[in-house]
């Protein structure tokens, strides 16, 4: 096989987040698509700001993550990998409690970038929280970090 990408089983998308910053926030990958993929971060002591609402902070921290990790998705990720550019996001409405969801959906997958859109909604209500847009660079890895074959 030529390429060989990262799978896209939750087990294993979610084992590979194990002691990073999604993690601690409680981040949990709950569905992969071909050029999607969706999250939830629950609203608790870990995200909220000092006003007792869901942290802006933490809402990018879940659009990075689902963009980033939907990216790697569609790399060969023995040669290559995916670091992010430029995020942006707009947080529509304050949420106090219960879980956000995110769904990345990839905008354009080209060799050098890559563009995802991220929708968080809060889970209860369905109310639109926050649209994200995160740039990705698709790069070599170094020839040290590349497996041998």
């Amino acid at each position: 096989m030529d390429t060989e990408r990262l799978s896209p089983d939750l087990a294993q998308l979610n084992a590979w987040c194990r002691n990073t910053l999604g993690e601690h926030l409680g981040i949990e990958l709950t569905e992969v698509g071909e050029r999607t993929l969706t999250g939830r971060m629950p609203v608790d002591h870990r995200t909220h700001q000092p006003m007792g609402l869901l942290h802006g902070g933490a809402s990018v921290a879940l659009a990075e993550t689902l963009g980033s990790i939907g990216a790697q998705l569609q790399v060969d990720i023995r040669k290559k990998a995916c670091v992010g550019l430029e995020i942006n996001a707009n947080h529509l409405k304050g949420v106090h409690s219960g879980y956000v969801v995110g769904k990345a959906t990839a905008l354009h997958v080209g060799r050098s970038t890559q563009v995802w859109e991220i929708r968080i909604t809060h889970e209860e209500t369905g109310v639109l929280v926050c649209v994200s847009r995160i740039t990705m660079a698709v790069i070599d890895l170094p020839a040290a970090a590349q497996p041998q074959a």
